[in-house]
């Protein structure tokens, strides 16, 4: 696949974490600082790494609203979040998410998950 990752995130400093991990590899990354501003974005995405924990409009509603969207329904979107708590991860698979991984995010883990996703 040759489409940018789309990080959503309010916190800029897990922005930049997350590109400076995958822009060496090659990856265009694209940004959106809110859930709201995911939905707007629509470049040549091939992959969704989307915070759960974010206001207004947090994680679980942006993937859901994104899985109502043609463009976006078989689009991969791992969720991301910093206060894993008990059944976390099932919350995100219900709504919408293809994977889950918690931050701080182990880079091997999810180089592992973006390989399972972007070359099915």
């Amino acid at each position: 696949m040759t489409g940018a990752i789309l990080v959503v995130d309010d916190q800029p400093e897990s922005l930049v974490a997350l590109r400076t991990v995958l822009e060496p590899l090659g990856r265009e990354v694209v940004t959106a600082p809110s859930g709201e501003e995911a939905l707007k974005e629509n470049p040549d995405v091939s992959l969704v790494l989307m915070d759960i924990m974010m206001p207004e409009m947090d994680g679980y509603e942006a993937t859901r609203a994104m899985r109502e969207m043609p463009e976006f329904q078989r689009l991969p979107i791992v969720a991301l979040t910093a206060k894993a708590m008990k059944g976390d991860r099932e919350k995100s698979i219900a709504s919408g998410a293809s994977d889950y991984i918690t931050k701080p995010v182990d880079v091997d883990q999810l180089l592992s998950l973006m390989r399972v996703w972007l070359y099915r």
